[in-house]
């Protein structure tokens, strides 16, 4: 009885819901600027598509591996476990690993949610992973708790278990799915996408504003209609700066507010910051230079890497170590992503900070190299010996030493 009570009180709290307040409407709907803004509308914007590609091309592009936890506390790269290849090399047969991922980040940024069917095999292992349209998926709960996943396919509606789908979700209200950042910032797309159409519109005339055309006597409505079109097919369009003749005192006068009164330009810029701002992408990653400079740009990208790719990177693992994994597995493994080649300085201060490592005995030069993609030294040429400064000698003959010593002052 106290099962069934609290199992009910759980369902009706907890069932996830794709909406916030009205609904689909309110994600992808009307706007302030009267431009309606959905996931593809908004992909339409450039500044939109750069972020999206920037940070979809990050994700997809670091190497992905599944590491082995050693008994004293380290981890390893293994090669040998199934989620290897399925993970570093290809998910499905017909995709490659950069491809599936760039898929999910794209799906997540749009829409909130990302997620992929998983096949395994008969012991439970998954075998492939094929990525599922979030605008077909609904989540809700099945009278005993569990989250069902309902799937819109062409051939009819699919429901999968919840360890057949690996979801990874964004930023929401209920820690079980996510809401797409495009609908939540709608306003500020589709004021960029207002913008470029107003500015489309206003070159397609001949970068002319509007004006009215005054007669200095009575027309008749028919004649008005006919001035207009005669007017707009000579002046109009690709005629737009060809020289006007004005006959029985007609005069033109201009009615619009030119765009630099209108401030159209400084629009379209701080409409650029401000997406660049939704996916917290540094300006100069989108192609705004204004406020960069070669002193600032380097910290900028680290910083991108630690503030925009770090807190994905973690949805990441999570995710794919929570629905990959077999439960006997999660102690002895973990999914991780390498963002060592992303946090490098430049060459210089590469070199530095391996000298440094070097020289105080937490790197040896294979460590170096390794993290340099160059091929690695023997143990005869000392590529794994650990070394500190003054004299570089192994740390096990400093520890033999000091033991030496120590016996010598006691005798």
């Amino acid at each position: 009885m106290r099962r069934s009570f609290f199992s009910g009180w759980f369902h009706s709290r907890d069932k996830p819901r794709n909406s916030v307040g009205g609904g689909w409407r309110f994600l992808f709907g009307g706007t302030t600027s009267g431009k309606a803004v959905n996931e593809r509308t908004a992909m339409q914007t450039s500044a939109v598509y750069a972020c999206v590609r920037i940070l979809s091309e990050s994700i997809a592009g670091l190497p992905l591996h599944v590491y082995r936890y050693k008994a004293d506390g380290s981890k390893e790269r293994t090669a040998d476990h199934p989620l290897q290849r399925l993970l570093h090399d290809e998910p499905n047969r017909e995709m490659t690993s950069f491809v599936f991922r760039e898929t999910l980040m794209a799906h997540l940024l749009l829409w909130g949610n990302a997620y992929a069917q998983i096949i395994r095999d008969g012991r439970g292992y998954p075998v492939s992973l094929y990525p599922l349209l979030p605008d077909r998926m609904a989540v809700d709960r099945d009278p005993n708790g569990e989250l069902v996943y309902t799937y819109q396919s062409d051939k009819g509606q699919v429901k999968l278990r919840r360890e057949s789908v690996l979801h990874i979700p964004g930023l929401g209200f209920d820690g079980l799915i996510g809401y797409s950042p495009i609908a939540m910032a709608k306003n500020a797309v589709g004021l960029a996408l207002a913008t470029e159409d107003y500015g489309a519109a206003f070159f397609a005339n001949g970068a002319n504003p509007g004006g009215v055309l005054e007669h200095p006597g009575v027309i008749k409505p028919e004649q008005v209609e006919r001035l207009r079109e005669s007017w707009q097919s000579q002046f109009g369009g690709a005629n737009a700066h060809k020289v006007a003749v004005l006959e029985d005192g007609l005069k033109f006068h201009q009615m619009s507010i030119p765009p630099e009164q209108a401030q159209f330009l400084e629009t379209r810029k701080f409409q650029i910051n401000e997406i660049a701002r939704i996916f917290r992408v540094p300006p100069h990653m989108v192609g705004d230079l204004e406020k960069s400079s070669f002193s600032n740009i380097e910290q900028q990208s680290l910083e991108f890497v630690k503030y925009t790719l770090g807190p994905w990177v973690i949805r990441w693992e999570q995710s794919l170590t929570q629905a990959l994994l077999l439960p006997g597995e999660k102690a002895a493994f973990s999914i991780r992503f390498n963002l060592d080649g992303l946090l490098r300085g430049d060459y210089q201060s590469r070199m530095q900070g391996y000298s440094v490592g070097i020289q105080n005995g937490f790197y040896s030069v294979n460590d170096v190299r390794a993290l340099e993609d160059m091929n690695l030294l023997t143990e005869a040429e000392g590529g794994n010996a650990h070394v500190l400064n003054g004299n570089m000698v192994k740390l096990a003959d400093v520890g033999a030493a000091y033991k030496l010593k120590e016996t010598e002052d006691t005798m």
